[in-house]
């Protein structure tokens, strides 16, 4: 929308003017009394994940350990309460929140606002409760039960840099002032290596927000580098999975998406991992979930099955990783009648037709530098998938015009 054009080129207005401050304000700064403690406030959130046409999960995070809830309702009152629990225990003294709506109504319009109570600490069994915070009243609709069409765009390999996510969504995400997507597909790399907590919120879950998150879902599939650095083991806990797996299926309208992870590109006795990485074992594991998923009714009637992995099994090169997945995933996927697959991980967008090797069209994205970047745009109905790679610069780099096979 245009307010959300505008609201973007004023932060980029405000920092540009920031970074024109004198060293001395900057150092006057740093001189000045130190500050109270500061007060519980929302440090990113809400965002939107896992939609389904009865559910979604919503998500945020507090800067101080509460207890928290999501208040919703179909139309434009929040007449019902959500919280999350485990094993009877009602999720609490946490950070991050994971809450799950369920029994929504499909194809329909709700409102939301998400609530924070900070706990200030345990007398026994008495909780002592500080400042209730909450958000805006929000709104997203769920997706209808038997859609017939949807638009998604996918983007890949942005490694920390956040600003392509506004800048490709901005030129090329938009149809005259409406959003061109129902929902994002990040397909892998969107960090280098993972160190920190501030990498997850500064560069992809805030910019997110920003632009789309708080109304629509967004997937984050794991790359080879979401497998890297110290905090790489953390990420599940700032996304939402079925089954709380980086590989799972999902139906969205006329298409069957399979997501598979593909994992590190290096071999398990690689020496940079230090002996703690199990790919192969990971991607047998996936191997025998995919031959069973292809087998189900759901993959089986689907108009459309469409295969969502970060290191394509084909045309990315003879790393042990990719060679791996073509092992114990071409086979299954050849057999399988998959009308499409997306890629990323090369740096080099490319689109290849069906060969001896795979027997489905396979879309790659580009890289994360100026000139290589890539939006791929993807509009499904239930006669087709209407797919478009779009550089940066919007010029059509690939595309596809799959018909449903009879």
């Amino acid at each position: 929308m245009l307010s959300d054009r505008r609201s973007f080129l004023e932060k980029m207005s405000r920092i540009g003017a920031l970074s024109l401050m004198p060293a001395t304000a900057a150092q006057a700064a740093e001189n000045v009394a130190p500050r109270a403690e500061e007060a519980n406030h929302f440090v990113v959130g809400p965002y939107l994940q896992n939609m389904q046409p009865d559910e979604v999960t919503i998500m945020w995070i507090t800067s101080k350990n509460c207890f928290s809830w999501v208040e919703y309702g179909p139309g434009t009152y929040t007449s019902e309460r959500a919280v999350g629990y485990v094993n009877g225990l009602i999720e609490a003294n946490n950070r991050i929140n994971k809450i799950t709506l369920t029994n929504l109504k499909p194809g329909t319009e709700h409102k939301y606002k998400i609530v924070s109570t900070e706990i200030t600490g345990y007398k026994g069994s008495k909780v002592e409760f500080g400042e209730t915070i909450s958000s805006a009243l929000l709104g997203f609709k769920t997706p209808a039960q038997n859609e017939d069409e949807f638009k998604t765009v996918i983007f890949n390999d942005i490694h920390d840099r956040p600003q392509i996510i506004p800048q490709l969504l901005y030129r090329h995400g938009y149809t005259g002032n409406v959003r061109d997507y129902d929902f994002v597909i990040f397909n892998g790399d969107c960090f280098d290596w993972v160190t920190e907590e501030s990498q997850m919120i500064d560069h992809l879950i805030k910019p997110c927000i920003d632009i789309f998150a708080t109304e629509l879902p967004f997937i984050l599939t794991q790359g080879n580098h979401e497998c890297r650095g110290s905090f790489s083991r953390h990420i599940p806990s700032y996304y939402a999975y079925p089954d709380d797996k980086f590989y799972y299926a999902f139906t969205r309208g006329p298409v069957r998406f399979v997501v598979l992870d593909s994992g590190e590109d290096k071999a398990d006795e690689a020496v940079d991992y230090g002996g703690l990485i199990a790919f192969d074992q990971y991607r047998e594991k996936q191997a025998k979930w995919l031959a069973k998923e292809v087998e189900t009714p759901e993959f089986k009637n689907a108009d459309f099955r469409i295969v969502i992995i970060h290191i394509s099994p084909y045309h990315s090169g003879d790393w042990h990783g990719t060679l791996h997945c073509r092992k114990v995933f071409g086979p299954i996927l050849n057999k399988a009648k998959i009308d499409l697959q997306i890629s990323g991980h090369t740096h080099r967008y490319m689109t290849h037709e069906p060969d001896a090797d795979h027997n489905y069209p396979i879309v790659i994205g580009g890289g994360p530098l100026e000139g290589k970047r890539t939006l791929t745009k993807l509009h499904a109905t239930r006669k087709q998938l209407d797919l478009k790679m779009i550089r940066d610069d919007g010029e059509v780099v690939g595309k596809f015009l799959i018909q449903k096979k009879k």
